[in-house]
């Protein structure tokens, strides 16, 4: 069947899955076996040496993951697909496969905290120049990647603040130097942006958040250009950082109702950051739906959502923000994000733990930025439960914070 041509939601169900599992089986099985047997040599060495399709080793591949690796590939457009134990694992394999000493990356200000740090401290140990530049500033990113350039690396929206990267006319800078660019299309989905379509070699995602949906299973995703994967997969299989078959099928399961949840996730935000815009404790408002926003022009033309991830940041600073969260009573005070549960927190809890103070401030991350999540929970009942907390700790015109309202 050629999924190309059927809507997200029926690929997001029926991608991978079409032929018959074991016994006639509904649902693809997990095959948690570590090896597979072969009683003819030859065929064992042809499975082995890549000549045929098959199984040898789970840490290399395996049924199960096989299928939720068709599923992104279709989803994504992509050529090929490898998966990973987790979202990290992804984005640090993919770079030191791509990379070595003496080469050059150039990327972004506003990426997750984790690749961040992948940027500030290890690269640099391996005599890999990083140049990073100002998100927003394309001009000066076209100027950096025409300095040298061997992987782009991009990030879109951002995580935590929601800034917009023009996808198309920066690969386009990339391919006149030859770069490979990477996309990190964890926070839009392949619901509301593909960047393959867009001028990307390769889409990352972490399958732990919004594809699997239910904070229950870990896993990464990398899918592209077919030469490309299989230069990651060669560096991934020996460097072990498979994802396990159980952790596979709980992201597929999620991923049968990826485009339901995306859909009312993306309304859910956007009502949520048309509330906090008009409300007078919110001082900034970082969501790409809003007309507001920076990069909106953008994100029109290259999403056909907004998202399920807004941030905000309220008067009073990190103190303010330490008696807010509490209040809340629809929401995990948690990492993570994409779950069917609401989840929020600061960056120096969530995103961006790994970097100090100084650190975030340089990357232009408040202390009184909150990233909230949204879930799939009645929307009103998330805005009056918004309303209840930022209620509770209302400061007034003088900096002082007024009595609780009864």
């Amino acid at each position: 069947m050629d999924f190309s041509k059927l809507k997200m939601g029926t690929a997001s169900v029926w991608a991978g899955e079409t032929e018959r599992s074991y016994q006639g089986a509904t649902t693809t099985p997990i095959v948690n076996s570590v090896t597979y047997a072969y009683d003819d040599l030859d065929e064992w060495y042809d499975v082995a040496a890549g000549k045929s399709k098959g199984y040898i080793y789970s840490r290399n591949t395996n049924p199960t993951v096989a299928v939720l690796e068709e599923k992104i590939c279709v989803l994504e457009g992509a050529e090929a697909t490898t998966a990973f134990a987790t979202g990290m694992a992804a984005i640090s394999n993919t770079l030191f496969a791509l990379l070595s000493p003496g080469k050059r990356v150039v990327s972004i200000n506003d990426t997750y905290g984790g690749t961040s740090k992948l940027f500030l401290e290890f690269l640099p140990e391996f005599k890999i120049e990083v140049s990073l530049c100002n998100t927003t500033d394309f001009e000066m990113l076209e100027k950096e990647i025409a300095k040298g350039c061997d992987v782009l690396y991009l990030e879109t929206p951002t995580n935590p603040t929601l800034k917009v990267v023009d996808i198309k006319r920066l690969a386009a800078a990339a391919k006149k130097v030859g770069a490979v660019v990477v996309v990190d299309n964890t926070f839009a989905t392949p619901i509301n942006q593909n960047p393959l379509q867009l001028g990307a070699d390769l889409v990352i995602h972490s399958a732990t958040k919004f594809l699997c949906g239910h904070s229950d299973a870990m896993g990464g995703i990398l899918c592209g250009k077919k030469e490309l994967i299989e230069k990651v997969f060669r560096f991934r299989e020996i460097n072990g950082a498979s994802i396990h078959p159980e952790a596979a099928y709980m992201i597929l399961r999620g991923m049968k109702t990826l485009e339901l949840r995306v859909e009312r996730q993306n309304a859910s935000a956007l009502k949520i950051a048309k509330y906090l815009l008009n409300h007078d404790q919110v001082t900034d408002v970082f969501y790409p739906g809003l007309t507001t926003h920076p990069g909106h022009e953008i994100a029109k033309t290259q999403m056909s959502g907004f998202g399920g991830v807004l941030s905000f940041t309220i008067k009073g600073g990190y103190d303010q923000v330490k008696q807010f969260l509490p209040k809340l009573k629809l929401v995990h005070l948690a990492a993570s994000l994409g779950s069917v549960s609401t989840l929020a927190g600061p960056p120096r809890t969530t995103s961006h733990v790994e970097l100090n103070d100084e650190q975030r401030k340089q990357l232009g991350i408040p202390e009184s930025l909150i990233r909230y999540s949204v879930g799939i929970e009645n929307v009103e009942d998330l805005i009056a439960d918004l309303d209840t907390a930022l209620t509770a700790i209302k400061i007034d015109n003088t900096g002082n914070v007024a009595e609780k309202l009864s």
